[in-house]
């Protein structure tokens, strides 16, 4: 009976180095989550299709058309998130960070995110409650993810841990939560779900949480941007991504493509800063 435990000790021990071996500490991970202006409106445009190979996305669904498999990796040419979305924030992060980052350092990103969702959405409490309420058109993408958008993002995490570091986790949702005084609380749980089922250190895994279209821009739900900025209060090592100057679209609910890639670069600014590098000057 001894000689079996150590044998099964052993075997544990041996399977454990080789995940220890295969996972690249080069490799920075980062889950992306939220709604339509993570999910990407705006169309992306030709200069956003050249993409360093050093900069990768965990495709979430498949996209026979465009020669992509779920659960495999691909340079992080858009559509990041599903197969006829837009640019997103996750698009010029991940070229910020690449742009700045040692030559030897890679970049993957996760994104799941929703058109129109409410942050219950995420909550596996909430959410097959929230979806069946939900109009058909939702209903159609969160069927994408197996009707369970939480526990798709967190599978995809888990097959890019056997890749890499997780690093962070990039938010751009409240759109539908406006108004909402318990947003922050919500999120919480959410996050701290995260770091439980992932097995993650809070104090290691920041929290970006990017403003909705300002005011400066018109937009019809800045006044949740007040709520979005106390989020630091309630989770800490979170941190607020501003929106001012970020141009919107006509909606004026989401951004253009322009303003996609000024916010993206915000988000790359403040993981490189919380990473110990120089914040880049763009142009």
């Amino acid at each position: 009976m001894l000689k079996i435990l150590k044998l099964a000790g052993l075997f544990t021990f041996i399977v454990f180095s080789q995940q220890a071996m295969a996972q690249d500490p080069k490799m920075y991970i980062f889950l992306c989550f939220g709604q339509s202006n993570m999910e990407g409106n705006a169309r992306y445009e030709a200069q956003d299709t050249t993409v360093d190979s050093r900069f990768q996305v965990l495709q979430a669904v498949d996209c026979p058309d465009r020669g992509r498999k779920k659960d495999t990796w691909y340079t992080a040419v858009p559509p990041l998130c599903r197969c006829n979305t837009g640019i997103t924030p996750a698009d010029y992060f991940g070229r910020t960070l690449i742009a700045n980052l040692p030559k030897d350092v890679r970049v993957g990103v996760i994104n799941v995110s929703v058109g129109g969702a409410r942050v219950e959405l995420f909550n596996q409490q909430t959410s097959a409650a929230y979806i069946s309420t939900a109009p058909g058109w939702m209903k159609a993408m969160t069927a994408e993810y197996n009707d369970d958008p939480y526990g798709r993002l967190v599978e995809l995490a888990r097959i890019a841990q056997r890749s890499g570091v997780i690093k962070g986790i990039l938010l751009h949702q409240g759109e539908s939560n406006t108004g909402d005084t318990l947003w922050t609380a919500k999120i919480k749980v959410i996050y701290d779900r995260l770091m439980a089922d992932l097995n993650l250190k809070p104090q290691q895994v920041p929290l970006l949480a990017g403003e909705v279209l300002g005011a400066d821009q018109g937009g019809i739900c800045a006044g949740m941007n007040k709520i979005i900025n106390t989020l630091p209060l309630v989770i800490p090592n979170t941190y607020v991504i501003p929106s001012a100057g970020c141009s919107a679209a006509a909606d004026k609910l989401h951004f253009d493509a322009a303003g996609y890639r000024m916010l993206g670069r915000r988000y790359g600014d403040k993981m490189l800063s919380l990473l110990g590098y120089k914040i880049p000057a763009h142009k």
